[in-house]
C-alpha cells in the first residue's frame, strides 16, 4: 500500500489493448484512487477479434480490489478518437471537479499521482494554469533548480486538469480562422517553423482532415493564455507505438521515467512560460526528427481509436 492516501479521481481512457491497459492499470491500482472513471470506445465493425479485445480491456480496467467508487462510460459502437475521448472527458467533468487522466498506453512513474495531486491543489484557483503534464520531452535534461516549469506545449501523455479548464474546450475550434488571419500565433511562438507547424495542425483539426481531440485541447489552452505545468524530469512513458502500429520510428515513446520528490518541491518563482526550455524543446525535438515521429504517433493513435485514416 502507498504511504499516503490519494484523494483525486483518475480517469482511465481505454479501447482494445488489454496488454497495455494492464500495465497502466497496475500503476493506478498501486496509487489506489478513491474514484475511478473508465471511458471505453466500442469495437469497429468487421475487425476480427476486436469485440473480444475490447471486452478483455474492460475486464482488466475494472478489476478494482481497493476501496474505490468505479464509474463507467462504455460505448457499444465505435465512436473513434475525436468523439469518444472528447465525449468521455465531458462526462468525466460532469462527475468531478478535477481528475488525473491516463490513456491505455501511458505508463506513469508511481510518483506521477502525487505530483499531479500537489499541483492540482496548488493551482486549483489559478486560471493561468490549465493543465498538469506528466511528460517532459527533455527527459532529465531540463537542468533547472525548480521541481517543474511552465510551458506552452500541452502534452496529454499522462496529465491532469480541472473542470474550470475543460469547460474552455472547443471541439469545433470556431474562432481559429479569425485568430489565424489576425496572426495571433506570433504572440506565442517566435520561431517561424513552430508557427507554421501549429497553423497546419490547427487547420487540419478545424477542417476535419485529421479526426482527433487533443489538437483542440492544445488550441483551447493556447488561446485562453493557459499554461501547462511540466515536471523537471519525465514521469510518463508511452508504450503504445509497437507491433503493427509502429512505423519504425520509436523516438518519442518508451521514454525513461524518473521519480518526483514530493517532499522537497521547489516551486517556480513566477507563473509564466519558460521560453528557454520551450525553445530547447522545439529546436531539439520538434523541428526535424520529432515532427516526423509526432506525425507517426498521431496516425497510430487514430488507428488505435478506430478511425479509418
Amino acid at each position: 500500500m502507498p504511504d499516503y492516501e490519494m484523494t483525486t479521481p483518475v480517469a482511465f481512457l481505454i479501447f482494445n489493448r488489454p496488454d497495455t491497459t494492464k500495465r497502466v492499470f497496475s500503476e493506478i491500482a498501486r496509487a489506489r484512487p478513491p474514484k475511478l472513471l473508465i471511458v471505453a470506445d466500442g469495437p469497429r465493425e468487421g475487425r476480427i477479434g476486436e469485440v473480444d479485445y475490447c471486452k478483455a480491456a474492460r475486464s482488466v480496467a475494472t478489476q478494482v480490489d481497493w476501496p474505490c467508487e468505479v464509474l463507467t462510460n462504455f460505448s457499444d459502437a465505435n465512436l473513434g478518437c475525436k468523439k469518444r475521448i472528447s465525449s468521455g472527458l465531458n462526462w468525466v467533468f460532469d462527475q468531478v471537479e478535477e481528475a488525473i487522466i491516463l490513456e491505455d498506453d501511458c505508463v506513469p512513474h508511481s510518483s506521477f499521482f502525487r505530483y499531479c495531486e500537489l499541483l492540482l491543489q496548488t493551482y486549483r484557483g489559478d486560471e493561468r494554469v490549465m493543465m498538469i503534464a506528466g511528460t517532459n520531452y527533455l527527459l532529465d535534461k531540463a537542468a533547472i533548480r525548480e521541481s517543474y516549469f511552465f510551458s506552452r506545449y500541452y502534452s496529454i501523455w499522462g496529465w491532469a486538469t480541472w473542470r474550470r479548464a475543460w469547460r474552455k474546450y472547443d471541439i469545433a475550434m470556431q474562432d481559429w480562422n479569425l485568430l489565424k488571419a489576425q496572426g495571433q500565433l506570433e504572440c506565442f511562438y517566435s520561431q517561424p517553423f513552430v508557427r507554421k507547424h501549429m497553423a497546419r495542425m490547427f487547420d487540419k483539426a478545424a477542417n476535419g482532415t485529421i479526426d482527433t481531440w487533443d489538437i483542440q485541447w492544445f488550441y483551447a489552452c493556447l488561446f485562453n493564455n493557459g499554461l501547462s505545468a511540466v515536471p523537471a524530469r519525465n514521469l510518463v512513458s508511452n508504450v503504445g507505438l509497437e507491433g503493427t502500429h509502429t512505423s519504425g520510428d520509436r523516438s518519442n515513446n518508451d521514454f525513461p521515467v524518473f521519480p518526483f520528490d514530493v517532499e522537497h518541491v521547489i516551486h517556480p518563482d513566477r507563473v509564466a512560460p519558460s521560453h528557454l526550455l520551450d525553445d530547447r524543446f522545439f529546436r531539439n525535438y520538434f523541428k526535424g526528427r520529432f515532427m516526423k515521429s509526432l506525425y507517426h504517433a498521431v496516425r497510430t493513435r487514430i488507428r488505435g481509436w478506430g478511425l479509418r485514416a
